[in-house]
């Protein structure tokens, strides 16, 4: 784009302010420069050019970039629209909100440029988004405001009388630092009879004087003679300069010397040391004495060369008085004059050829730099411009520009000299946040020179990275019963972004903990990760649950990722056993019945209880607190069952009341107690159930009171059971085996009864070899359960002794082998299921037994 706009016609300005007497011939050069300018720029034009007077004000204006470039002025600030000049002083200034470029500073082409013409001063005008860049280059016009100088006011001439007619006698030029028409452009001597004066030029177009002899001298007439040198240049108002002649006429010296050469060519290594020999001038007189005597001297020439050079006026050897620089000057064109001692002279030319060597390394200016670049600039984004230069020349001057190769940077070249440092691969600020990038510039020459740059590009990051945690899932632990706000553990990932764009914040999902939301049970701190416990949790009521935890950074738009944190709730002993049986919250006692023929070992009744927690604050053991009898009952440790440990005798109190003590295994230990009342009678009656504490005097009476009473209500209530029970299977001929499952397999379940321990765990109270079954007792009203030894039913073998003969063969021969077993003394077990979620006083089954004696001797008791 920027080559692009340089190719307009825009070649050649001309100042209207230039000095009146350039007025005139300046248009034409300016008319013609423009045109031509023009004819270039149909093809392609660079630079845009400008051209302006010296000694013009500080604060004048130049041009105006905004209309020549075609450019909206209110876009040059927001571009960063700058003037870069390429020489050593500022002398131009750019006004961004005008579009006005204004001279800053004088400007003295003398100073700048010397004798050099054209005298330019370039500038670069330089845009950003996009990045343009202008190259414009102004043309200074000289201005006549120098006089023609010559380097003595007096100079003596000493001429031998008798010398012949147009004999020339070579002056000294008159200096003027402006160039062109404003330089020396004639000479005049003030009028004579023996002297005229002729006007040469040389090739590169200066002018320079001879004196020309038009009649003899007579140093006997006049032994001197005294002339005005004018030396006048082109410039409007002409500017002059005089130097005063005197010529001493002298004796007869017929004899000139001469040099062997005309003109001495030679060639010079810039900066050689001082005294160096450039070369060595030789002349000859053919005179003797005196008049043979040669002296050397610089003829016509500049200052510098009389600063650089040093002429043996003996010897005519021209050695090096300065250091050389072949980029001030390529050639140096030196006069050399050769006197005798009679006042005769000649001239000679020595030209020096200086040769470059290669003592400037190439020079690195950056035009602009974007010192900080996002991490997902796209490749080809130009970081810097910048351009070489090497002041040598050829080879010498010429350049090579690299950078290190383990960057994702290229260097692509544009305008001559310019390069771009543009982005080449895809950049990553959490790998490399900068880069140190190099630029080696290097020449052609010998030896080679290099010189670098170092240009620092920062990388700005881009929110391309997740937090990441340091962990793929936590497993965090919590006693129950904590304290709410307690400190559970941490969650921390960690984001490879910087700033905003690393700044993790914290989070749980939605989700509940049973049928409450985390937020009511968990919290977690957005900052730091911590996880807390809002409130105290139950190990009875969760085990154990999961929270999935969401880090997110704060970048835009926004990163995250999740983890899961699994939380494992610790039991601790805040449970005391539950007793399962015997119920202790009854109205009644609960009473168990043992027969007084009850050997050692019976097994009176077993004490079923559970506990809440797990492991080992379950685990449960047993022991006989208190007892009216110690000696006659022991508790099993593990299972609960109490037995007689002796046969029981006629001392032994009807009523026996045992405290037993359920302690579980945890730390610390809790314990329950559950009371059983034990009865010990002759037979079994639920006037028993009844009984009630009695002292130990009137025990007796009373207990066989209640016998008496509760064996004839069992006995009734048996003999109705019967007939209703033969009646029905009469009536239902077909439907009594069906009848008859189903009446021992219904139960009613209350959802309060806690669950049984010996069933969830292997480290139950319930001993594996033993199998009990609970029924409910028909005719007692206290409604508990009692574990007993099963009892199986002895039917009649004829079915017509129960009143009717409506058992097919198949029951017949059940009932058969169900008495057998009974006579045998073989226990017929049956297995019942419960429920896990049944509650307190749920019906598992109900034993019938039927026995075929008639009166007392056919009631039957159950325990």
């Amino acid at each position: 784009m920027a080559a692009a706009a340089l190719q307009r016609g825009l070649c050649f300005r001309s100042d209207p302010g230039m000095a009146g007497g350039m007025e005139n011939r300046s248009r034409k050069r300016q008319v013609l420069s423009f045109f031509l300018c023009l004819c270039v720029s149909l093809g392609a034009c660079e630079t845009i050019r400008y051209s302006v007077p010296e000694e013009k004000k500080s604060g004048s204006l130049l041009a105006n970039i905004a209309k020549d470039l075609k450019l909206d002025v209110g876009k040059l600030s927001g571009r960063s629209a700058r003037l870069i000049s390429k020489s050593t002083k500022q002398y131009f200034d750019l006004n961004t909100r005008s579009g006005d470029v204004i001279i800053k500073e004088k400007i003295d082409r003398e100073d700048l440029c010397g004798q050099r013409d054209p005298c330019l001063l370039q500038f670069e005008i330089v845009l950003e988004n996009p990045l343009q860049l202008y190259r414009m280059e102004v043309q200074i016009f000289d201005v006549n405001d120098n006089d023609p100088k010559f380097s003595k006011n007096e100079f003596v001439l000493k001429i031998p009388e008798q010398i012949p007619i147009n004999t020339r006698f070579p002056l000294e030029r008159a200096q003027d630092s402006d160039i062109g028409t404003n330089g020396v452009q004639s000479y005049a001597i003030s009028s004579n009879e023996h002297f005229s004066l002729d006007v040469h030029s040389r090739g590169d177009g200066s002018k320079y004087a001879e004196l020309v002899l038009e009649k003899q001298l007579d140093r006997e007439k006049q032994a001197q003679l005294m002339l005005i040198l004018t030396a006048a240049d082109g410039g409007l108002p002409q500017r002059t300069g005089t130097a005063q002649i005197r010529v001493n006429v002298l004796d007869n010296n017929d004899n000139f010397p001469q040099f062997s050469h005309s003109v001495y060519k030679v060639q010079l290594m810039e900066n050689s040391p001082r005294d160096t020999l450039v070369t060595k001038v030789e002349a000859s007189d053919l005179d003797q004495g005196s008049n043979a005597e040669i002296t050397y001297s610089f003829g016509q020439v500049p200052d510098r060369v009389l600063q650089l050079f040093q002429l043996n006026p003996s010897t005519g050897e021209i050695t090096v008085l300065r250091i050389i620089d072949f980029e001030d000057a390529a050639m140096y064109e030196i006069e050399v004059q050769a006197t005798d001692g009679g006042g005769f002279s000649s001239n000679c030319k020595v030209l020096v050829q200086i040769e470059d060597m290669n003592d400037n390394a190439p020079e690195v200016t950056l035009t602009s730099l974007t010192g900080t670049i996002p991490e997902d600039s796209s490749p080809e984004t130009v970081v810097a411009l910048f351009s070489v230069r090497d002041r040598d020349s050829g080879d010498n001057g010429r350049t090579l520009c690299s950078i290190q190769d383990n960057v994702p940077f290229a260097l692509k070249s544009t305008l001559k000299d310019y390069y771009e440092l543009v982005t080449q691969k895809p950049l990553d600020r959490e790998k490399v946040p900068e880069y140190n990038i190099t630029i080696t510039a290097t020449d052609r020459g010998t030896p080679r020179l290099t010189s670098m740059r170092i240009i620092r590009v920062q990388l700005s990051d881009i929110n391309d990275n997740p937090p990441l945690f340091n962990e793929s899932s936590y497993v965090m632990y919590l006693k129950e019963n904590n304290h709410p706000g307690l400190l559970i553990g941490t969650v921390h990932a960690a984001d490879l972004d910087t700033e905003q764009n690393a700044k993790v914040t914290y989070s749980a999902l939605p989700g509940n903990i049973g049928d409450l939301p985390f937020s009511s049970s968990i919290s977690i701190n957005s900052e730091n990760g911590n996880v807390y416990a809002l409130q105290s949790l139950d190990y009875e009521q969760t085990r154990d649950f999961q929270v999935t935890v969401r880090a997110a950074d704060g970048g835009s738009p926004p990163l995250s990722s999740e983890v899961i944190v699994r939380v494992v709730i610790i039991d601790e002993n805040d449970n005391a056993p539950f007793i399962l049986y015997p119920l202790q919250n009854s109205s009644s006692p609960a009473n168990d019945l043992v027969p007084r023929s009850a050997k050692a070992g019976y097994l009176v009744t077993k004490v079923v209880a559970v506990d809440g927690d797990s492991g080992q604050n379950s685990w449960l053991s047993y022991q006989l607190l208190k007892a009216t009898d110690p000696s006659l009952f022991t508790v099993g440790l593990q299972t609960g069952q109490v037995k007689t440990s002796r046969p029981i005798t006629s001392p032994d109190a009807v009523k026996q009341k045992l405290i037993v003590l359920v302690r579980d295994n945890g730390e610390p230990p809790r314990s329950s107690t559950s009371t059983l009342n034990v009865l010990l009678v002759d037979g079994f009656s639920d006037a028993y159930m009844q009984l009630l504490d009695v002292p130990e005097e009137e025990q007796q009476d009373t207990l066989t009171l209640y016998l008496v009473i509760s064996l004839s209500f069992i006995s009734f209530l048996f003999l109705v059971s019967v007939v209703t029970i033969v009646a029905i299977r009469l009536y239902k001929r077909r439907q009594c085996r069906e009848q008859y499952i189903a009446s021992s397999r219904n139960f009613y379940c209350d959802p309060n009864f806690p669950t049984n321990p010996a069933e969830t765990s292997s480290t139950g109270t319930l001993s594996q070899p033993y199998c009990y079954e609970v029924c409910l007792t028909t005719g007692s009203g206290t409604s508990e359960f009692k574990f007993l030894r099963p009892l199986v039913p002895s039917l009649p073998a004829d079915p017509r002794v129960a009143g009717g003969s409506i058992f097919d063969s198949q029951i017949n021969s059940q009932l058969k082998e169900e008495k057998e077993s009974v006579r045998e003394g073989r226990a017929s077990v049956s297995e019942d299921s419960i429920p896990r979620s049944s509650g307190t006083g749920c019906i598992v089954n109900k034993v019938i037994g039927i026995n075929e004696n008639c009166g007392q001797n056919g009631w039957l008791s159950y325990q």
